[in-house]
């Protein structure tokens, strides 16, 4: 039985997207302008950023990819490229700014996978999964375009944060929370990881290749 009703879960669920793929979209065209891209090339990997991980989610679901069901998530991307232009002078000021929308999208995208993943009928250990896809993968996507290592490949705590925030969502539904306290809490949970991580450079061990 899904947990989440109809008419909660789909204003939750886009309220959710749509503000992962504007902090998204805003990372991968923060990175393409440090590229020195164009408009085009910088919106298309905001826009891949912003529905790569998502899109491969609905594959997997079986599901029409978001994206394609509203010309919302293309709107948000060029509001996004909007932002980064006019404010390009601003946020040149803050080093870490695409590091901010990075961890924002992360976790926004994390529970939109994993709440979706639940409407669906898949169980908690699916939903995990595919929270930590819909997260991390428009990330992979970005660096590749980018040509750069992913963050996920790299000590980083970037999956990591998305599982560990999946694992607190399932805790909490188990305990039977109110769902509007689970996301919050969760979203905050994995932001925090995530700025702790990197500030304090805790990360995974790294595989020692033969000598």
């Amino acid at each position: 039985m899904n947990i989440l009703s109809e008419p909660f879960y789909g204003n939750l669920q886009t309220t959710i997207e749509v503000l992962g793929t504007l902090a998204f979209a805003i990372s991968g065209i923060r990175h393409a302008a440090a590229k020195h891209f164009d408009w085009f090339g910088g919106f298309v990997c905001g826009f891949a950023v912003a529905i790569g991980g998502g899109t491969l989610r609905d594959v997997m679901l079986r599901d029409t990819p978001f994206w394609m069901t509203s010309p919302m998530y293309i709107i948000c991307t060029f509001l996004a490229q909007a932002f980064v232009i006019v404010f390009a002078k601003y946020l040149k000021r803050l080093d870490n700014a695409w590091f901010a929308f990075d961890t924002l999208g992360l976790a926004l995208f994390t529970i939109t996978g994993i709440q979706k993943t639940l409407y669906f009928g898949y169980p908690f250990w699916v939903a995990i999964a595919m929270g930590c896809i819909t997260g991390s993968a428009g990330g992979v996507i970005r660096d590749m375009l980018l040509n750069k290592t992913p963050v996920i490949f790299r000590k980083e705590i970037y999956a990591m944060a998305c599982i560990a925030g999946g694992l607190l969502y399932w805790l909490l539904t188990y305990l039977h929370v109110n769902n509007i306290v689970t996301v919050v809490v969760t979203f905050l949970v994995i932001c925090i990881i995530r700025f702790l991580a990197v500030k304090y450079h805790i990360s995974l061990p790294v595989l020692k290749g033969e000598k």
